[in-house]
């Protein structure tokens, strides 16, 4: 029976959401909360289940060319420009959908425990739904300008729930500073699909990276310029050096919000968009050799920043950058697979850390400051085991957790590959390094110690529920790739490999591997140790340290996210407001203001003349006539 309705029409997974949207846009205000957790979190769910009926058929059944096309309707045709509203299923998009449709749920789920008391309850929903069809719509899309509309749609969505509480005059600024700062980006973005179009004659993604393997020699000059304004889309939605600085600020959302967009759409979309199109960055070596490094340095100064936030969500919003970062390293020394892989698990770890995070805050009453906290593992049990569980994937625990496969793919890949340099390998070494420390900073902190504050209510089974089973992919999700030592399954890169390229090694050496695993196994370890170390058995040691002049100075420095917002502020906010100011009285606003006026006067005596008498109608039309009259007779 199941292979009957192999496989699922692949629309129905976008639109089951924006169903979803609809229902609760236009009736969210009129039905019951419940109606609307059911409609808001039921229509994720059913994209879920039909996503799982499609993965069960591409896997059982796997179409020819390993695509499955749906073509739905001719979007545009203008002349020669033609865009078609069709969606494409390939070992990437699958795994895509698969994060976006079931963390979803899952976060939509947890979101209806957790904005029950929520007066827009509805609201939050309906903005919920519209960001998962979006973000479907950006990972299906076959053609660049349909992927184009979704990645500018979950830019929409970023900023209506990032300021959902828009009665604080900081949220409303918060979301606007996201969709400002990803509008860079975005422009960027849209030069290169204009680029693309005028050298390729097309935005379908597969002749279009067919066309520059056939046309773009390597080291092209054009596709190095259309490589670099894609990574300037990915950086800005991805949070990446220079663009990072909008996302800790994104904390201003709910909880659920947070969850949402850190770990399974919008920051996620940059990478997408260059494992999408890696036939043009290969063409471009210099420009992957940015992606590396644009990589390596941002999980480097997200990883420091982190080290020293004191508020829960901000940590995990620094983790998000950095974890980020060892994806665009990867992409950037051709382990195309390894940064998906890595994107999943992160989905997995990231999701639970957040949503961990909000079941403490909602059960202290809205607290977020971690020194407020401890001794919360025995008053909330299970968030605390499944906290630990996401912590240590996420500072990837040697072989017992999901973060450890990829992350370990990753380093290797930063080492053994022909592209790369041991430079970026040490980038990545040392970021492992400062993520464990950080990681169990927050367990140790935030679970152990005394008891700061008083645990008003614990969270029902709709927060637990979610907790337990991202947990649980936080353990068993790396095991669908090994390394050679521990039966190397190869699972996930022979879904993707249909897509994406193999890693060209330039070490294949599997004792050589071994050995550089052990040793960035070690130096996780070791930051394990150092952050029990410091924050339980003498919590004292960061104190002194953070005493010293130089200690406080540079807790302050990264405490700012490196300074970037005040130089930003400095060299283009300021300068900004004050030619605004400037320019307040220029004359060409005054010729648009004086037609405006004129408009308004010429309204204000026409306005008059309805006066609803009817012996005024009755001379305006005898004085018409005699007008009109007196016009033809003289001429």
């Amino acid at each position: 029976m199941v292979d009957i309705l192999c496989p699922p029409p692949l629309w129905l997974i976008p639109v089951l959401p924006t169903v979803g949207f609809l229902v609760l846009a236009l009736f969210g205000a009129k039905i019951p909360r419940r109606w609307s957790a059911l409609v808001g979190a039921g229509s994720v769910g059913l994209a879920a289940a039909t996503t799982m009926c499609t993965a069960y058929c591409f896997l059982r059944h796997p179409p020819a060319g390993g695509i499955i096309e749906n073509k739905l309707w001719t979007w545009i045709h203008v002349g020669s420009f033609e865009i078609g509203f069709s969606l494409v299923l390939d070992g990437l998009s699958l795994v895509m959908i698969f994060v976006v449709t079931f963390v979803g749920f899952l976060i939509h789920l947890y979101s209806t425990g957790y904005m029950a008391d929520d007066p827009a309850f509805s609201r939050f929903f309906a903005y919920m739904n519209l960001f998962v069809a979006f973000m479907l719509m950006l990972v299906l899309a076959d053609n660049l300008f349909l992927l184009y509309l979704g990645w500018e749609g979950v830019g929409l969505c970023s900023y209506l729930l990032i300021g959902f509480w828009y009665q604080d005059p900081a949220n409303g600024a918060a979301a606007r500073k996201a969709f400002i700062v990803t509008r860079i980006g975005d422009t960027a973005m849209a030069v290169a699909l204009l680029l693309l179009y005028k050298h390729a004659g097309t935005l379908d993604i597969q002749r279009a990276m067919a066309w520059a393997a056939d046309n773009w020699e390597l080291g092209s000059g054009m596709a190095l310029a259309v490589a670099l304004l894609l990574l300037g889309g990915a950086v800005g939605k991805s949070a990446q050096l220079p663009l990072q600085t909008w996302l800790p600020d994104a904390m201003a959302g709910p909880t659920p919000v947070s969850a949402l967009i850190h770990a399974a759409t919008m920051v996620t979309a940059g990478v997408y968009l260059i494992a999408r199109t890696h036939v043009i960055f290969m063409l471009a070596p210099l420009a992957m050799t940015v992606v590396a490094i644009v990589g390596a340095m941002t999980l480097l100064l997200a990883g420091c920043s982190a080290l020293v936030q004191t508020d829960i969500k901000r940590v995990l919003a620094y983790s998000t950058i950095s974890q980020i970062g060892y994806m665009f390293l990867a992409l950037g020394v051709g382990a195309w697979s390894a940064a998906i892989f890595h994107l999943m698990t992160h989905a997995f770890f990231k999701a639970l850390l957040f949503l961990g995070a909000g079941a403490v805050i909602i059960s202290l009453h809205h607290e977020q400051d971690i020194f407020k906290m401890g001794g919360l593992r025995r008053r909330l049990p299970v968030v605390f085991w499944t906290f630990v569980i996401g912590s240590a994937s996420l500072a990837a625990l040697p072989l017992v957790t999901a973060g450890f496969y990829s992350k370990d793919l990753i380093l290797w890949a930063a080492w053994a590959s022909s592209a790369t340099s041991p430079w970026l390998w040490a980038a990545g070494v040392l970021g492992a390094f400062l993520t464990a420390v950080y990681s169990f900073r927050l367990v140790f902190i935030v679970f152990f110690g005394q008891e700061q504050g008083h645990v008003e209510h614990r969270p029902g089974f709709r927060i637990l529920v979610p907790l337990v089973v991202l947990a649980v992919l936080s353990v068993i999700g790396g095991f669908v790739e090994t390394p050679a030592y521990l039966g190397h399954v190869t699972s996930f890169s022979d879904l993707t490999g249909t897509v994406l390229p193999p890693v060209d090694f330039a070490i294949t050496s599997h004792s050589t591997e071994h050995l550089f695993q052990a040793v960035v196994a070690g130096i996780t370890l070791v930051g394990v140790f150092l952050a029990y170390l410091f924050y339980f058995k003498n919590p004292t040691i960061p104190a002194a340290i953070k005493a010293t002049s130089w200690g406080t100075w540079l807790s302050r420095f990264w405490l700012s996210g490196w300074g970037f917002d005040t130089l930003y502020d400095r060299l283009f906010v300021r300068p900004f407001v004050g030619l605004a100011r400037v320019l307040r009285g220029d004359p060409f606003d005054g010729i648009s203001s004086a037609l405006g006026r004129l408009t308004m006067a010429g309204n204000l005596v026409l306005t008059r003349t309805q006066d609803g008498r009817i012996r005024t109608y009755a001379f305006g039309i005898g004085l018409g006539a005699v007008i009109a009259l007196a016009i033809v007779v003289l001429t």
